[in-house]
């Protein structure tokens, strides 16, 4: 019973993950959760103490994906470096065809929030640090098999490529072009900090 419990808390979890990342927490309503996670506003608030509450496991949700899809992509490849290039044309360019939103999610809920729901905001300004860090560990590798170079700041280096994530993302928003969004990419990896050469 307690595995048969968990799995459905998932697929509830995974199902208002997509619903919030389209529509946002305040255009959320009561009615749209119980409409699409088939549960009534009461067993919302008993399984999860509130909307808010949901909402909070809905972004570590979502940052458990990206951080699967960054694990899965280094797990293909022995380059750290070509992994983080996939990462990036996943996230970017492949999950359009199927996410919700183009936007990152945890972007969006630190663009929409305010300090009335200073909790809230916490939360996706922490998990989008804990991504942060994540990318800095597959740098921290790169520069360890010799594909950065050994004074590279790999700190300083995670917040460009999390903040060249943050504005690809949003600027395929506004473009249909793939070609033009993917050549973006090209341009972040073929910074002469990059050792592209030998991939």
């Amino acid at each position: 019973m307690t595995k048969t419990a968990r799995f459905d808390r998932q697929t509830v979890v995974e199902k208002a993950t997509h619903l919030y990342w389209a529509k946002g927490f305040h255009a959320t309503s009561m009615r749209n959760l119980q409409d699409v996670i088939d549960m009534r506003p009461g067993s919302i608030y008993a399984s999860f103490g509130s909307k808010e509450g949901l909402f909070k496991e809905a972004l570590q949700f979502y940052a458990d994906m990206s951080l699967n899809q960054l694990a899965d992509c280094t797990a293909k490849t022995q380059s750290p470096i070509r992994a983080l290039k996939t990462f990036f044309n996943s996230v970017v360019i492949d999950s359009r065809r199927n996410a919700p939103s183009n936007m990152c999610m945890l972007v969006k809920t630190i663009s929409e929030l305010t300090d009335d729901n200073r909790e809230l905001l916490f939360e996706a300004k922490r998990l989008l640090s804990t991504i942060e860090q994540s990318l800095q560990g597959v740098l921290d590798t790169a520069k360890d098999c010799g594909e950065l170079a050994e004074d590279e700041d790999t700190a300083r280096l995670a917040r460009y490529l999390q903040m060249q994530l943050m504005g690809l993302r949003t600027y395929a928003r506004t473009s249909d072009d793939e070609l033009t969004v993917s050549s973006m990419i090209d341009d972040i990896f073929n910074n002469k900090t990059f050792l592209l050469k030998n991939h």
